[in-house]
């Protein structure tokens, strides 16, 4: 008979927008002061409970010492998602808790997830960053401010078109798209120019949603304000028709770019429900971009605290693998040590079980299932170089039979599996995580080691990372994608690291093959140029930069109160 554990994670949490409401939050200021040593002269206040880190401050740390810090990252997720940013949360208070001077630093949410499918990415349950209701909607302004510098770029080059075309540019060349934060599957391929001279010169145009901008990748991996301007004005945007490339530079755009993203550029300082900093700034997809919060962000929490837990998206072989190719290659930065998020669901889901019947027990699928977290760790270890522990996010469903199972494989691979109720219980619920952590941590075998070199080419970039990481045997480019990697190359960009857009189900690019697939091919379809974030992106599969809305959207759900409440937000 299935047992269910009796711990405070199976009863009745209340929603997350009820527990965010009800918490009683530091005044900003005051958590700086006392907490970080900010003085309020280096805060930009938004009202009373969110505030951000002037840039001047942030500079003047530049000679402190780095703490240590902390990836969460997770397995292959199911549609739901395993709790890695809960999970980053809950082992930050506990670090806390444990009388550790800890932080967290997330990437921001985007209101098209919230008013789509999957809801708020502030955490949930009691481990949330507060406050929850402005951090999922506009918060401070940043995802508008990169919505109005990606979009100027569009309008000053739709302008020179119209006004002569001095550069020479060759309309059906431009790969330059418009934003918006919203899902709008209408808006994926448009039509500008249209209605007469008056209007400008008709050509085919689309809008992505704003974490798929290249401005959002450049402001999460710039280091200055010189930086960030420098970097959108590499941006490529078209050619001109003897195929030279056209930089946002040329056209005279990047100044006034910079000018709207530059309070933008500056971190947003929060925290969680048990009052620990937590630094939540920037957000780009983490398939068509690395997926990672800001580099300001992360290092500023570095030199401010002495263990700083951050996560990438989606799972190990996607958000870790370009948190160490992109983010640590250009930045510097170096993890102590991973957590690998994982739920029992999740193997289950990997050892064949449809979502639909997660539900009851099955140590079968169990086992099944660890295929695919078992190549997630063995990634970490020996292709990131990296110590790692599993973080199991336990769920009311669960069974003693399949969480000792998990403890039992996960300990056969030479790691160690911590349950974590932080849902639930909040710190309480992760300080044997976060023992476990500093255990790993002080054992300092971490060694950082990229997948591939600077200087390998390209295809050869996306082989390393297919074969090592995916179990992949080989990469193919169809003709379009190998003609634009070459003409790429040709270019000058070959030095560049590789941006691989694939699915976050499977290690496949195939959605549908679970667990850990081994043989497969990697097809890679498109080559996108991000020249001025620094990487080359490679699609496979079926990637979307303009998410549709569900049937039934999340935003159904979603309203106000008569007293100005905000309620159905999750």
């Amino acid at each position: 008979m299935a047992t269910v554990t009796t711990s405070a994670q199976t009863r009745p949490v209340p929603p997350d927008i009820e527990i965010a409401e009800a918490a009683e939050l530091t005044p900003i200021v005051e958590l700086a002061r006392e907490k970080l040593g900010i003085d309020p002269e280096h805060l930009v206040p938004y009202g009373h409970t969110k505030a951000k880190v002037s840039l001047g401050f942030v500079s003047s740390l530049a000679d402190r010492p780095e703490g240590r810090l902390v990836l969460v990252t997770a397995i292959s997720p199911t549609p739901a998602g395993e709790g890695k940013t809960t999970t980053s949360v809950g082992l930050a208070d506990a670090l806390a808790s444990l009388g550790e001077n800890a932080m967290v630093a997330l990437r921001e949410p985007s209101m098209g997830p919230v008013f789509g499918i999957k809801g708020g990415a502030a955490g949930g349950g009691y481990a949330q960053v507060v406050p929850m209701t402005d951090i999922n909607l506009n918060f401070t302004g940043d995802f508008a401010a990169i919505a109005a510098a990606n979009n100027l770029l569009s309008a000053v080059l739709d302008n020179h078109l119209h006004h002569g075309n001095a550069l020479g540019i060759d309309p059906r060349t431009i790969t330059w798209k418009r934003v918006v934060d919203l899902n709008d599957r209408a808006l994926r391929d448009v039509v500008v120019g249209l209605g007469g001279v008056a209007n400008g010169v008709p050509r085919e145009d689309g809008f992505d949603i704003v974490v798929a901008s290249e401005v959002m990748a450049i402001l999460c991996l710039a280091t200055s304000v010189a930086d960030l301007r420098e970097r959108l004005g590499r941006i490529v945007v078209g050619y001109t028709r003897d195929k030279q490339p056209v930089h946002a530079r040329d056209l005279k755009v990047h100044g006034a770019m910079t000018v709207i993203l530059r309070d933008a550029l500056a971190p947003n300082l929060v925290q969680t429900l048990e009052h620990t900093p937590a630094m939540v700034h920037g957000g780009p997809f983490a398939n068509i971009a690395h997926g990672c919060n800001s580099v300001m962000a992360t290092r500023t929490a570095l030199r401010l605290a002495d263990y700083v837990v951050t996560e990438a998206g989606f799972g190990a072989d996607l958000g870790a693998e370009k948190f160490v190719d992109i983010k640590c290659r250009t930045s510097g930065l170096r993890p102590s040590a991973v957590v690998v998020v994982a739920t029992v669901r999740a193997l289950k889901y990997h050892g064949g079980v449809a979502v639909a019947d997660l539900g009851p027990e099955s140590v079968e699928a169990v086992t099944a299932g660890m295929a695919n977290l078992r190549r997630h760790l063995r990634n970490v270890r020996d292709v990131y170089g990296l110590p790692a522990v599993v973080a199991l996010n336990r769920f009311p469903t669960d069974t003693d039979a399949e969480v000792a199972e998990v403890l039992r494989l996960v300990e056969a691979e030479g790691f160690r599996a911590y349950e974590a109720t932080h849902y639930a219980e909040g710190a309480a619920g992760a300080q044997s995580l976060a023992r476990g952590v500093l255990e790993v941590i002080e054992g300092g075998t971490a060694d950082m080691q990229l997948v591939y070199p600077d200087d390998m080419p390209l295809a050869e970039k996306a082989r390393a990372v297919a074969t090592k990481v995916y179990g992949a045997t080989d990469v193919v480019f169809e003709p379009k994608a190998a003609k634009r990697l070459a003409a790429v190359e040709a270019e000058g960009y070959g030095h560049l690291p590789i941006c691989m857009a694939k699915t976050q189900s499977s290690f496949s690019t195939d959605p549908t093959l679970r667990g850990a697939p081994e043989g497969h091919t990697v097809s890679v379809r498109e080559v996108r140029l991000a020249a001025g974030a620094g990487f080359v992106v490679l699609v496979t599969g079926e990637i979307m930069t303009m998410p549709g809305l569900p049937k039934v959207p999340a935003s159904e759900h979603i309203d106000v109160d008569d007293d100005g409440r905000i309620v159905g937000l999750s």
